[in-house]
């Protein structure tokens, strides 16, 4: 490969959730006016990079995201991938006190059918083959879900896909010590390797 391939993983503008709950796979949560104002400088960020293809996770607020990307990106069709939905956990539904209790752990003590870290970054580097494959050299921008981001990172880092290791997000460079709605994680791969853990950076516009 003689250009690197760019996955840039989107967090999805902030969410319209006055009743302060976890909302998870639940539908109709829509982006807030802050939100969509993110969702804009997103795209402004990515404005004038030669962007080759843009996806999303089915969800309303990623696909709102995507769709105000898309509008500084005009020429892009944007397509939908199950491999970039948020995380299923039994939470949903629950006051977000109760998971913030938990230090965001959705994950330890919980089964089957629920996903686990190993499950999130399983469909996230199907994703990125996916991605690779269809657009090598080129740069992508796929719009997905907090811990989805987290768990590539720490995947990209040679680290353990545990709930504690999203404690040390400072030192991988997360200012705020998670992703933030409306930030851009970019994965980047310099060669054709499956096995490659491709160089991170972290954008907050």
């Amino acid at each position: 490969m003689t250009m690197p391939t760019t996955v840039y993983l989107v967090r999805h503008g902030n969410v319209h959730n006055p009743n302060r709950i976890l909302y998870g796979r639940l539908p109709r949560f829509r982006l807030s006016q802050r939100g969509m104002e993110e969702a804009r400088a997103a795209g402004r960020f990515l404005n004038g990079a030669p962007i080759a293809a843009l996806y999303c996770s089915p969800l309303l607020r990623a696909r709102q995201t995507a769709q105000e990307i898309r509008a500084l990106l005009p020429d892009l069709t944007l397509r939908q991938s199950p491999h970039l939905l948020e995380v299923l956990n039994p939470f949903e539904g629950r006051p977000s006190a109760e998971v913030d209790a938990r230090h965001g752990d959705v994950y330890t003590g919980v089964g089957p059918p629920y996903e686990q870290p190993s499950d999130i970054v399983a469909r996230t580097l199907e994703f990125f083959q996916l991605a690779r494959g269809r657009h090598a050299g080129k740069k992508v921008v796929a719009v997905t879900h907090g811990d989805v981001i987290v768990f590539a990172l720490l995947w990209a880092r040679g680290m353990a896909l545990t709930p504690q290791n999203k404690s040390g997000l400072h030192a991988l460079g997360f200012t705020g010590g998670y992703p933030a709605t409306g930030s851009l994680t970019a994965f980047i791969f310099r060669t054709d390797s499956p096995r490659e853990l491709p160089e991170v950076h972290y954008f907050r516009p």
